[in-house]
């Protein structure tokens, strides 16, 4: 693709590593901003380098804040005897807009994959165990995508929080075989959370 000049062919190309964006939707998305006022494109580079070098991890759940401790694990009206595990910070997003879930989570940051190099240590499963030890949690829900890689975390997960006596329950299979959770439409997951199963292990 030819570019009448090196600075948009620069602006295209940084724009197009962003996921799911080629290069003709990124050289429109340029021109686009290159007809804008000063100050939009400035406003937009503003928020991206604040979100960059201010933006937090919850040092309790891993999710995304604006504090030390997220909205969710700071509210009091939040049940703090469950912990829904997940995957990522999408994953939240879509089983809070579902509205059937009033506990607290925990962002793994990935799921256990040998085959891309993930083992255990590179989670955040210490905090989650730590957690699951405390005697207010009463539940732990699995709720991980339902391949392999995310079968093998949650036996995993289970194995190491057995010795605490939690309960460990996984979402129901509403969500298809092979799915990523972060893609199910709201109905199906949150009627996933609701009729959640015991996750049992053999001994």
């Amino acid at each position: 693709m030819q570019y009448p000049s090196k600075l948009i062919e620069d602006a295209v190309s940084e724009v197009s590593k962003l996921p799911g964006i080629g290069k003709k939707t990124a050289l429109r998305l340029v021109l686009h901003l290159l007809k804008q006022e000063e100050i939009v494109t400035s406003a937009l580079s503003k928020s991206l380098q604040q979100l960059r070098q201010e933006i937090r991890y919850c040092a309790t759940c891993f999710n995304i804040s604006d504090t030390d401790t997220c909205n969710i694990c700071a509210s009091h009206r939040r049940d703090k005897s469950i912990i829904c595990v997940v995957e990522d910070i999408p994953d939240v997003l879509a089983i809070e807009n579902t509205g059937q879930f009033n506990g607290l989570y925990h962002v793994l940051g990935g799921i256990i994959s040998p085959m891309n190099g993930i083992g255990p240590e590179d989670l955040n499963i210490d905090r989650l165990i730590q957690r699951g030890s405390d005697d207010v949690v009463k539940e732990v829900i699995m709720a991980l995508s339902a391949t392999m890689e995310g079968d093998t975390t949650s036996f995993y997960l289970t194995k190491r929080l057995k010795p605490h006596n939690v309960r460990v329950s996984v979402i129901a299979r509403g969500v298809p075989v092979g799915g990523e959770l972060e893609y199910a439409d709201e109905i199906t997951l949150g009627r996933s959370i609701v009729t959640r199963s015991p996750y049992n292990i053999a001994d």
